[in-house]
């Protein structure tokens, strides 16, 4: 037997399938994108035209003799972009997954400290997409639910928003009408009954 499906089982409730699972649209990646191939960039022009004596040019005190530590100081720059601006961003999506399984939509977020947020599909009582323009260029958008126990939970930049709503609403519909509810409409789940890798066995809509 497949051990990641044996797991699956484990964790999942009795009658509960994944559905699909996503990661946030990756347009909020698009600045580290740019500074990632700006940042080597430019400390490679800014290391050639300090080679070229154009440092000692502009600040005479900086004579030949500061030239390799000015490059490095170049280089130091352009790996502090990255790894103090471009990894984090980089990381925070990675880390991020939206899972919709048969009873509940999930936001796990974190990849060492993780943070698990989870909505019962029985306790929703209203569903809304916000679409920014932007977000609707890329057709990603925010879904929030409104539910008589949480309140309002939104799940931001969600690709491919109609079709992860009709998801919801599909499966919203297809609950049984004796779905285990609590009065107030709200199902309690333990804190760890999800999957390690919900992916396996649902649509991957990334």
């Amino acid at each position: 037997m497949n051990p990641t499906k044996a797991v699956m089982r484990k964790n999942l409730l009795p009658g509960e399938q994944v559905i699909v699972t996503t990661r946030p649209q990756p347009r909020k990646l698009a600045g580290a994108a740019v500074a990632f191939v700006l940042a080597p960039a430019l400390a490679a022009y800014g290391s050639a035209w300090i080679i070229r004596g154009g440092a000692a040019r502009l600040a005479p005190a900086l004579g030949r003799q500061w030239t390799p530590w000015l490059v490095a100081a170049c280089i130091v720059a352009a790996a502090a972009v990255w790894l103090g601006y471009c990894l984090p961003r980089l990381l925070r999506w990675q880390g991020t997954r939206y899972i919709l399984t048969s009873h509940r939509l999930v936001a796990r977020y974190g990849l060492l400290n993780r943070r698990d947020q989870q909505v019962n599909l029985a306790s929703v009582r209203n569903l809304t997409v916000h679409e920014s323009v932007l977000q609707r260029l890329v057709r990603s958008g925010n879904i929030s639910l409104e539910t008589g126990h949480q309140g309002l939970v939104t799940f931001r930049d969600v690709p491919e928003v109609a079709r992860f709503r009709d998801f919801i609403l599909d499966a919203i519909g297809e609950l049984p009408d004796d779905s285990g509810a609590q009065p107030g409409g709200a199902t309690y789940y333990p804190a760890g009954a999800f999957p390690e890798d919900m992916r396996e066995g649902g649509r991957d809509d990334r």
